[in-house]
């Protein structure tokens, strides 16, 4: 298995929190209720997986491998995706503050998750495609065979040293728990 193969699969745990989170996010837009715990528990699961288990692999590892190969961080296929894990963080941010006054007693808070939620929702999907089709695509041909080995020694690296035995299980749980309660 390629190292890119790794982080596709985490593609499809992120992927299906989106279509939850996406169900919960029209939910509360068209007046049902909906749980404001639930968007904190997405970011919880963004911030924790995504950010924490996937993207850290990405910025740390792989995009230092295509950087090291030759190609630039600061423009190119590098520079987009640091850029669009940025303006991630900021929907996270941004939906994770609405939904705390949401739980607050603040109604108005409806529309800021549900802006931030699906702008999370449909930056994620457009981003995981590019990377999908092009930038892995690409990686696994520009990073030598050897570095390959060392791109997946690194991921092995950051899930035992970074992230933490039984955190990536956490957050697989806490995923299936969120499909649950979105009714997907």
């Amino acid at each position: 298995m390629k190292a890119t193969e790794v982080l596709m699969e985490e593609h499809r745990v992120i992927e299906r929190v989106l279509a939850s989170l996406e169900k919960a996010a029209g939910d509360l837009n068209e007046g049902r209720e909906v749980r404001p715990g639930f968007f904190i528990e997405t970011t919880d699961f963004i911030k924790g997986f995504a950010d924490g288990c996937h993207h850290v692999k990405e910025e740390n590892v792989l995009f230092e491998a295509i950087v090291q190969a030759g190609l630039p961080r600061e423009a190119g296929p590098v520079g987009v995706m640091l850029s669009e894990h940025e303006q991630g963080r900021a929907y996270t941010r941004g939906m994770r503050e609405a939904a705390q006054r949401l739980a607050d007693g603040d109604f108005l808070a409806r529309g800021d998750v549900v802006r931030n939620a699906l702008g999370y929702v449909g930056l994620l999907r457009q981003h995981i495609q590019k990377e999908d089709g092009i930038l892995f695509p690409m990686a696994d041909q520009v990073i030598p065979a050897a570095q390959q080995d060392a791109v997946w020694d690194g991921f092995e690296r950051v899930e035992h040293e970074e992230t933490g035995e039984g955190v990536h299980e956490k957050y697989l749980a806490l995923a299936e728990k969120l499909e649950r309660e979105a009714g997907r």
